[in-house]
């Protein structure tokens, strides 16, 4: 775990990029890549955990299991998507004490009803805006520690428009939230009248999807916008279907996998990655432990 918070660490520059991860595998990469933060997405476990698209699949006990094991192998700020909090404000109180234990540093929930969506999907639907805020109200006081942030998530750009939006991202600061994420922005001035619209009293967040709503910008650009923080977090998964795509085609039609070694890691490259030799190296010196003798009273 790094030394400063989460909190202290978006309050300064540059802004804080978060690529998505699913497992410790794809964390332990990444974090070896220098990345201080990392995004639990749920679409992402959506897809390699269950094969499925995100459409609110996932239950809590699955991204806590995974939040849990992650937090296990790296060190890095974790900033989990909890989705709807999977339920009512009650739910709320649950899921971010199960996470909170589990490893996370920032937990993320979103106005939606079911049936739930992907952010960059359409046909979405929204609860309440004071339902929301109440949700988010919910998670504040439910928290053990005051540097686990609540990020408040709105959908409202695809189904109420984009006041409708801000306006509900304001409601959601006035109740407690910690960082605020206006979901898909349609256009490149939408995502500057977002920081225009919200200040700069709280962190802003803004989301990257390859081929999403939201005009693809690079992360100095959004932070000369005003954004603090910036997510990837489906692209790793788009980017190994593809690999895995690829590799197993390859080996289909050759018989091999020669072909494809070049873009692979062989059998001890990546033992060397995932610290094989240190974990074999620390187990010997538990591999022959004999006690010493007890020392009698005035034999010293």
């Amino acid at each position: 775990m790094t030394e400063q918070t989460l909190r202290t660490r978006l309050a300064r520059p540059p802004i804080l990029i978060a690529p998505g991860v699913y497992d410790p595998l794809t964390a332990l990469i990444a974090e070896q890549a220098g990345f201080e933060a990392l995004y639990v997405s749920g679409a992402a476990i959506a897809y390699a955990r269950l094969g499925r698209p995100d459409i609110g699949l996932v239950s809590l006990s699955e991204v806590v299991d995974t939040v849990a094991l992650i937090r296990e192998r790296v060190g890095s700020y974790l900033v989990v998507d909890a989705d709807t909090g999977y339920g009512n404000a009650l739910n709320v109180e649950r899921t971010v004490h199960l996470l909170e234990r589990a490893g996370a540093n920032a937990i993320q929930l979103e106005d939606q009803d079911f049936p739930k969506r992907c952010g960059h999907l359409d046909d979405k639907a929204l609860i309440p805006a004071p339902e929301m805020a109440g949700k988010i109200k919910a998670a504040i006081d439910a928290r053990r520690s005051a540097e686990t942030l609540i990020i408040a998530r709105t959908d409202a750009v695809a189904v109420e428009g984009f006041e409708a939006a801000i306006a509900r991202t304001a409601l959601y600061r006035e109740a407690g939230a910690d960082m605020l994420f206006v979901e898909a922005p349609r256009q490149r001035d939408e995502l500057g009248r977002v920081t225009a619209a919200l200040g700069k009293s709280l962190p802003l967040m803004a989301n990257m999807v390859e081929g999403g709503k939201t005009p693809m910008m690079t992360a100095p650009e959004l932070e000369a916008l005003g954004f603090s923080f910036v997510i990837f977090p489906g692209g790793i998964v788009r980017a190994l279907a593809k690999a895995a795509q690829d590799f197993y085609g390859t080996l289909k039609e050759n018989g091999t996998t020669d072909p494809f070694r070049s873009r692979m890691f062989d059998f001890d490259a990546l033992n060397r990655l995932i610290g094989t030799p240190d974990m074999l190296a620390r187990g010997k010196r538990y591999a022959g432990f004999e006690p010493q003798p007890a020392v009698k009273p005035g034999e010293r």
